[in-house]
């Protein structure tokens, strides 16, 4: 992984576009995995000239990526890159994947997935980004119910808890922004647990509930060590963050 200037832009501002430029690449997630692409080393360069134009080169851990997740993140790093102020132009492409050219292309055009990959796709790519996050939100159920359950919550107690009656912390802010993303709700009055449908549950459901959330969890993460260990054999060296 490399971020770098231009000599003629090493300066404190580019200095901060750059930075900007890279935070705003935090915001792009591995839709499997729920892991930002910085964190996992998908960011092989990271550029901004004198000129404000961002360049950006992803990389993934195998040549064959599934081609609908893999143009999620090229997009989603355009879109996050394009809106940073300060930024002419971004330009963002992947490396070494077997759908690099049609990916960056329709990427770069603005086009959708199924215009990309025109005769292959049969629809966008919305739904499956959502199915995802809920994932993600089970799993972030588990993360945040854990601890409680541990210390002795009953389920009862964890029926009528609401996110404002949770402890402060990483995994909590966690679930009400990956919730927000998909219209669930996130404040302080919402319940801790809600279906993957985002209904509230009874409390004869919590127990079944938690340990379906738990198999998400695990499942997300071991994914996620899977593809760490792919993309260090085919980088020889260990992802960004891992």
């Amino acid at each position: 992984m490399t971020v770098q200037v231009s000599p003629a832009s090493a300066t404190a501002g580019a200095g901060a576009l750059r930075d900007a430029v890279w935070a705003a690449l935090g915001t792009v997630l591995d839709p499997e995995l729920d892991e930002p692409v910085t964190t996992l080393g998908f960011v092989e360069r990271a550029e901004v000239g004198a000129d404000g134009v961002a360049t950006v080169r992803l990389r993934l851990p195998t040549f064959f990526c599934a081609p609908n997740f893999s143009f999620l993140m090229v997009a989603d790093a355009f879109e996050a890159v394009s809106a940073v102020p300060g930024v002419t132009r971004a330009d963002v492409a992947l490396l070494d994947h077997h759908a690099s050219a049609e990916i960056n292309g329709g990427v770069a055009a603005g086009a959708g997935f199924v215009q990309t990959f025109d005769g292959e796709a049969v629809e966008e790519l919305d739904e499956l980004r959502a199915t995802f996050i809920r994932k993600a939100v089970m799993a972030g159920q588990d993360r945040v119910a854990r601890p409680l359950v541990d210390a002795g919550a009953t389920p009862d107690d964890l029926a009528t808890m609401r996110l404002g009656d949770v402890p402060p912390s990483a995994d909590l802010e966690r679930l009400r922004a990956r919730r927000r993303f998909i219209g669930q709700p996130a404040d302080d009055d919402a319940p801790l647990l809600l279906t993957f449908d985002g209904v509230p549950l009874p409390v004869e459901q919590v127990p079944l509930h938690l340990r379906r959330a738990r198999l998400v969890r695990v499942g997300i993460e071991t994914n996620g060590e899977y593809c760490r260990s792919l993309f260090e054999a085919r980088y020889g060296g260990p992802a960004a963050g891992s």
